[in-house]
């Protein structure tokens, strides 16, 4: 079996006349790095879980990406980080959501899944964990960024504040190890402008993050509204344990549906076995993928 991992920095209204080349350039690297990462560890013989947790944590520390340290701002003008993870050997799953001030939240989504008898934790509870479990804890402040800022006052003087369908940031990655298992790992500081607690897709296993290693893992990036509508990540790993669609054909056929009600936006499908793949249905998608043998980044819909 070979190995091979695929990253994801968020789709939405993305092409060339919005960004400029120092934007281009610097995604391009913060993806390339996590793919080092991850792909330094599925080398030498590691795990698709660990692989997808260090591709992420690299992603978090980007401020290119709106996940951890360039996460958007609530409504309020807070940081509220959501992540996930997920083993596809045993669909072992931790997920936290509305939580602040641990640098890294996919790390404190994994010990949840393995130190605590839960799932799922939120707010200040989360919190509370993981200062228990000794993660690195950061001053809120240094999530902030001044570019962050001036996009929530400029979304708050519209009065369509909400930020549904333009600026999609996740972060994710999917792996699958030499031993054939596979990973998937998804990061957010979700959506501009949001209120009153609200969680998107991304921490929700089954919507925006998936991994079953009789399918394959994804992780979603998009209008979150509508992926956890479409169960997005597991419709995907369903189709293609149940009806034999290939990944392609699966992923297509759900974000279709998702198009269908409004939603637009991407995944990254990694199989137990065959080649990962992406798609997405914006103009383009943050990406990325390697294996021992190939390697790309691409940013825009007509790279790749």
């Amino acid at each position: 079996m070979t190995w091979t991992l695929m990253v994801h920095g968020g789709a939405g209204r993305i092409d060339r006349d919005a960004l400029t080349s120092a934007m281009d350039a610097g995604a391009r690297a913060g993806l390339a790095q996590a793919l080092d990462a991850g792909a330094a560890l599925l080398a030498a013989g590691g795990e698709a879980l660990d692989a997808v947790q260090a591709a992420v944590e690299v992603l978090e520390d980007d401020p290119h990406f709106n996940a951890g340290r360039g996460a958007v701002l609530t409504f309020d003008g807070q940081i509220e980080h959501d992540a996930a993870i997920m083993d596809g050997r045993n669909r072992n799953a931790g997920a936290i959501a509305g939580i602040a001030g641990t640098r890294h939240p996919v790390a404190l989504a994994r010990a949840v899944m393995e130190h605590s008898p839960h799932v799922f934790l939120a707010g200040r509870g989360a919190n509370v964990f993981s200062r228990e479990q000794g993660l690195e804890q950061i001053d809120p402040d240094w999530f902030v960024l001044p570019e962050r800022r001036a996009q929530l006052a400029k979304m708050k003087a519209d009065s369509d504040w909400f930020d549904v369908d333009m600026k999609y940031g996740t972060v994710g990655a999917v792996a699958r190890d030499a031993a054939g298992h596979v990973a998937a790992a998804t990061s957010t500081g979700g959506v501009t402008g949001k209120r009153w607690g609200r969680i998107g897709d991304t921490p929700v296993i089954g919507a925006g993050t998936f991994a079953d290693d009789r399918a394959c893992a994804v992780s979603c990036t998009g209008s979150g509204e509508f992926f956890l509508r479409e169960s997005v990540a597991r419709e995907i790993a369903a189709r293609m344990r149940l009806a034999g669609e290939t990944p392609a054909q699966a992923a297509a056929t759900v974000l279709a549906g998702v198009r269908a009600m409004g939603g637009t936006g991407g995944v990254i499908v990694c199989p137990t076995s065959g080649d990962p793949i992406w798609h997405f249905n914006t103009l383009g998608m943050y990406r990325g993928t390697v294996s021992a043998t190939t390697r790309e980044v691409a940013i825009y819909g007509d790279e790749g």
